[in-house]
């Protein structure tokens, strides 16, 4: 069983070096071509990450960078990653790599501002959350900030982060959330 396994693994990571070989051998190959073969191995840095083999996963999203360098799903899953094994300086590299290659990416924002929570740097955190939020308008980032802002005793700012909520309940016309959020 574990020689087929061992042959499964060795024959879906030729099948890999085959997809991105042209790639690899001719300079003038289209980006479309690279970028596909990048994606293939995204999706392959999720499957070991889903088995627990965070070196080959780790290997794949390098891999998958080396090929299209703005690829922001690769940063954002190698930083997360990153985050997830405890190498949270390693994280924040990561995703401050992905803002200066990948315009824009706002995604980026909300990993850089977990690592850097994480790291202790808890104002640079809450700012980069904030542009997320900023820019995505996302609710969960606020929910999130906010009680980030519990946490560090500042009531003022969770009290505006919450009125911001409240707002966006009530142009979108969500109950749930104003009833939350009021």
């Amino acid at each position: 069983m574990a020689i087929r396994l061992m042959r499964g693994r060795r024959r879906a990571a030729l099948a890999t070096l085959l997809s991105i070989l042209p790639a690899l051998v001719h300079p003038g190959v289209a980006r479309a071509d690279a970028l596909t073969a990048a994606q293939e191995l995204v999706r392959e840095a999720h499957a070991h990450e889903t088995a627990r083999e965070y070196d080959v996963a780790l290997r794949r999203y390098a891999q998958a960078l080396e090929l299209d360098p703005t690829l922001g799903d690769a940063y954002l899953g190698l930083g997360a990653l990153r985050l997830q094994m405890g190498d949270t300086r390693e994280a924040e590299r990561v995703y401050d790599a992905g803002l200066s290659h990948v315009a824009p990416f706002p995604e980026a924002w909300l990993g850089r501002g977990r690592a850097r929570r994480a790291m202790g740097e808890l104002r640079e955190a809450d700012a980069d959350v904030e542009a997320y939020a900023a820019k995505v308008d996302d609710a969960a980032a606020l929910r999130l900030l906010a009680s980030w802002y519990a946490d560090e005793g500042r009531p003022i700012a969770q009290l505006a982060t919450w009125r911001r909520l409240l707002t966006r309940a009530e142009r979108t016309d969500d109950p749930p959330a104003h009833k939350e959020a009021a």
